[in-house]
């Protein structure tokens, strides 16, 4: 099991709108194979900052699904004109050790 952490930080005041977009998000991932779960967080205090944790099976179905085109069709609803802070956005892989 691997856990994928992926943060990043809006600079345009649009964290409400990406907010519904994640509480509307069409899903996509659902159904990639080696997928388990996702949550999505922001810390108290720093709602410009967002961070995505997923769950896979391994590190070959989470590189799988980040070339698909599902994987890009996934960020559609995000909402037009967001800017992100430059340096903000990193995507690090975790090995889950224990539960």
């Amino acid at each position: 099991m691997i856990v994928v952490i992926s943060k990043f930080t809006v600079r345009n005041g649009m964290e409400e709108a990406v907010r519904q977009a994640f509480v509307a998000r069409p899903h996509l991932v659902d159904d990639a194979p080696g997928y388990q779960r996702m949550e999505v967080l922001r810390p108290l205090g720093h709602p410009e900052e967002f961070w995505l944790t997923t769950w896979w099976q391994d590190e070959a179905s989470y590189d799988t699904w980040h070339r698909s085109h599902a994987y890009h069709d996934s960020h559609k609803g995000m909402p037009k004109g967001l800017k992100l802070v430059p340096g903000s956005t990193e995507i690090r892989r975790f090995e889950q050790i224990a539960a």
